[in-house]
């Protein structure tokens, strides 16, 4: 089967949810025997050098980058939100040059299946149409709209509250427009796609969680530091700096008061200045920024902490910290799409005090610590091994090619 891949931020290096999520379901199609093309998006937010990936990688998948600004700009949210009926989170992905790629590739070449990863890409569905007969799949990273309705309930201050609203009901509305314009939507989560038929999807369908190549993961040679609590993510995504702030205010502050010598390390790539200043002024917080090796930091590490209260889809960090044996503590949106067991391999806080209960256990005992880390790891293996997922994906696709 032949897919061409087409991705709005590069889906290398793995350092951030979409990344992964992209790079694992590659890695995928390729070791199930898929002809794989990637026309990938070059921003200046995810701005990565091509002649920097892997000849591993380059060897298996025919990459075609494309420069693109996708520049976040408060002039141009201005703009948009005064003369565009377009939400400027996909406004910035619509641009000419990177159309006149995406013409040039499928003059060039046949595809089967022409995936789309996200709802920002879907402009480009006519442009595929005018130019190719390969069926369209929309992979369905989140519910967008319900990401920034989320953000917006939890937004104190009005003015930006009134501005998110305003987004996530254009969001809603260019979601619901173009649904049904694919042949094939393929979402992350089982409780997206029953939002997306509510929302009225009638075209064929099919869940395909993000999986893990368990056979790449290493959980040895490295000494875990226990106790310790660490975050990592995306420090530019507004659910995760919403969670951090809300829990560095509401929980670490205490839980440093009791533990001195407890510390809680944040890694993530750009953070803004504010956020830097933020962490970096709480007792006994270690502030990272983007690091070079993200496996090796998880594996040094004990419990994570994933204090969303905003959000969709598949939280990937939480599949990778399961599958290196972390504690994770999160909150419900948090494990929204994984069908984990509370206090088995995972632990739940939604308020102050669940979190403070929770860390305070955790961190005082060892068993138990060593007891939920064995079933996280044992969880992810029989669940979400890479290769089977995007297997069953593929019988999907050969169905609805015939």
């Amino acid at each position: 089967m032949k897919i061409l891949q087409i991705c709005n931020k590069m889906p290398y290096p793995p350092k951030d949810g979409g990344a992964i999520a992209t790079l694992n379901m590659s890695k995928g199609f390729v070791a199930n025997g898929v002809d794989l093309t990637i026309l990938s998006m070059n921003t200046k937010k995810h701005y990565f050098d091509k002649n920097l990936i892997p000849s591993t990688l380059k060897e298996k998948i025919d990459f075609i980058i494309v420069d693109v600004p996708a520049e976040i700009k408060a002039s141009e949210a201005l703009k948009n939100l005064l003369f565009s009926k377009i939400p400027y989170n996909a406004e910035r992905f619509i641009n000419e040059n990177f159309r006149n790629e995406l013409i040039k590739v499928l003059k060039q070449k046949t595809f089967d299946i022409i995936q789309l990863e996200g709802l920002y890409l879907m402009p480009y569905v006519d442009t595929i149409r005018d130019f190719s007969d390969a069926k369209i799949a929309l992979r369905s990273h989140n519910v967008e709209y319900e990401i920034w309705e989320r953000v917006a309930e939890n937004e104190k201050n009005l003015l930006k509250k009134n501005y998110l609203k305003i987004l996530s009901k254009r969001i809603k509305k260019f979601e619901i427009d173009y649904i049904n314009k694919y042949d094939i939507l393929v979402s992350i989560t089982q409780r997206d796609l029953n939002i997306y038929n509510k929302l009225g999807n009638s075209k064929p369908a099919v869940v395909s969680m993000t999986g893990i190549n368990i056979d790449e993961i290493d959980r040895k040679g490295i000494e875990v530091e226990y106790p310790s609590l660490f975050h990592l993510g995306a420090l530019d995504w507004a659910p995760n700096q919403e969670g951090i702030e809300w829990f560095l205010k509401n929980v670490w502050q205490e839980i440093a008061k009791k533990h001195s010598s407890l510390k809680f390390f944040v890694a993530g790539r750009n953070a803004p200045d504010w956020l830097i200043q933020s962490i970096k002024s709480y007792k006994n917080t270690v502030y990272l920024g983007e690091v070079d090796d993200a496996y090796k930091f998880m594996k040094s590490k004990a419990v994570m902490i994933v204090p969303l209260f905003s959000g969709s889809g598949m939280r990937i960090k939480i599949i990778e910290g399961m599958a290196l044996g972390k504690v994770i503590i999160s909150t419900d949106i948090g494990t929204e799409g994984i069908d984990t067991q509370n206090s088995t391999n995972i632990i739940r806080a939604n308020n102050k005090d669940e979190f403070i209960s929770a860390i305070e256990k955790i961190i005082e005992d060892k068993s138990l610590f060593n007891n939920i880390s064995e079933n996280a790891k044992e969880f992810i293996a029989q669940n979400f091994e890479n290769k089977a997922i995007i297997s069953n994906l593929l019988k999907a696709y050969e169905n609805l090619v015939g």
